[in-house]
């Protein structure tokens, strides 16, 4: 007898209606090929509950679905049944508790925007697009890092649906190994259908771009290193070598003061000494308006090869890397994108979060992005990639590591890979969700 989707549906309490067969799943990399059999849209935990239970049920593979954003698509296992969350958006803001309670599905520039009404700002990436737990339980660099430390240190609590259908209450009193795990450890441990994140009340940020031309990238970047690796806890330096849309190249330093306003222009007027700037914009800027800016910056629908590094610091290897990775891309859309890892963010006890890397560093995103037809630079990303490995730290950033890089997923939990990895034997033994990668045990 065969049994329909639908009644598998119906037996499991979900709705036949949101089990769909064969659906499209947008993702941000046009390049992923993966199709999804099923796909779940889920509004409420008992929802996920039920798709986990039908996948179960299906014996298909499952993964998790908020927005997409991944560059490796892992939001879709291939003919497997996606769980889509991107429907459970909801933020309830305790403005007493300085906290917001989110939705698996909610973006960073819609909770910024909210919560920017009560005078409170969440700690996000740049990009607004990016959803909040996504982020989050990778890591989760941005321009706040320094004052009030990554995304995932911001991570208080969450409503965990594990493989056998379970709901579990994590926090610190309740299952506080758990919380340690998915603060870093990425999604590799059930469904967050929501959490409660930390909110922090600041002003305004002063922040913008200075635009530098090509010709003086190498004195740029030399000078830029001193400014890096004394910045305040309230400074935030990011730097971008991109191309404008002559397709020439350039670099840009995105300054972000997070203190007191007045003191804005002077804590960012050294961004706009390292050269003779093409133009430079610094100022008051609202957190939300400021994420949602970089976004348009990386649209979906391209394709992209993404890879990553952490350097101590822009040696003069470095800068000539990031110099010749500038002049030698053949798609103008590619870019790199570097995000300092300094402060707060640097005295986070690893005792309390599965993130590895406490160390002040640079973190480079190196982004091959192309559009369809065009010249493609998966080749350059991973030139790039490797003339940075003589002065790269070990391992990386967790988001952005794909499964073929061995050696930095080995060491990018430092000591608390054992840890984790137990953590993951005891809650989800069989493997059923793989978001970011883990170590394998024994290399």
């Amino acid at each position: 007898m065969i049994i329909s989707s639908e009644d598998v549906a119906s037996a499991h309490g979900l709705d036949p209606a949101r089990l769909v067969a064969e659906a499209a799943v947008p993702m941000w990399n046009a390049a992923v090929s993966s199709r999804a059999a099923y796909v779940a849209r889920c509004r409420t935990t008992t929802d996920v509950q039920a798709a986990v239970r039908i996948a179960h049920a299906l014996g298909l593979p499952l993964s998790v679905f908020s927005g997409g954003n991944d560059w490796l698509g892992r939001a879709v296992r291939d003919r497997g049944l996606v769980i889509d969350v991107s429907e459970m958006t909801t933020i309830e803001i305790d403005v007493e508790a300085r906290t917001a309670r989110i939705g698996g599905g909610a973006r960073s520039d819609a909770l910024a925007r909210e919560t920017e009404s009560h005078g409170l700002t969440p700690v996000t990436g740049t990009v607004g697009l990016v959803h909040m737990l996504g982020l989050s339980l990778g890591g989760g660099y941005g321009p706040l890092a320094g004052r009030f430390g990554l995304a995932c240190d911001n991570l208080l609590s969450a409503e965990l649906v594990t493989a056998d259908g379970a709901v579990r209450a994590v926090d610190a009193e309740h299952e506080p190994d758990l919380l340690w795990a998915l603060r870093g450890g990425g999604g590799n441990f059930g469904v967050v259908t929501s959490a409660v994140v930390r909110l922090h009340r600041i002003d305004p940020v002063y922040s913008g771009m200075v635009v530098y031309p090509w010709v003086q990238a190498e004195s740029v970047l030399t000078r830029l290193d001193p400014l890096l690796t004394s910045a305040p806890d309230e400074l935030s330096v990011q730097t971008i070598i991109a191309s404008g849309p002559d397709g020439v190249p350039f670099v840009a330093v995105m300054p972000t003061w997070s203190g007191a306003p007045e003191r804005g222009p002077e804590a960012t007027a050294p961004v706009s000494a390292l050269g003779d700037p093409i133009s430079s914009q610094i100022g008051p800027t609202a957190w939300h308006a400021m994420i949602a800016g970089v976004a348009e910056s990386f649209p979906a629908g391209r394709h992209a090869h993404l890879r990553t590094r952490n350097v101590a610091s822009f040696t003069p290897r470095v800068v000539r890397s990031l110099v010749e990775a500038g002049s030698s891309r053949c798609s103008p859309l590619s870019a790199v994108s570097i995000h300092p890892f300094h402060g707060a963010a640097t005295r986070f006890p690893v005792t309390e979060a599965a993130f590895g890397e406490r160390r002040p560093h640079q973190m480079i995103e190196i982004v091959g992005m192309w559009e369809a037809g065009g010249p493609p630079d998966a080749a350059w990303a991973d030139r790039v990639h490797a003339s940075l490995a003589d002065d790269a730290m070990l391992g990386g950033y967790p988001n952005l590591l794909g499964p073929d890089d061995i050696d930095q997923v080995r060491d990018a939990y430092g000591a608390g890979a054992g840890r984790l990895l137990a953590i993951k034997a005891r809650i989800d033994p069989d493997n059923v969700f793989t978001a970011t990668p883990l170590p394998v045990p024994g290399r």
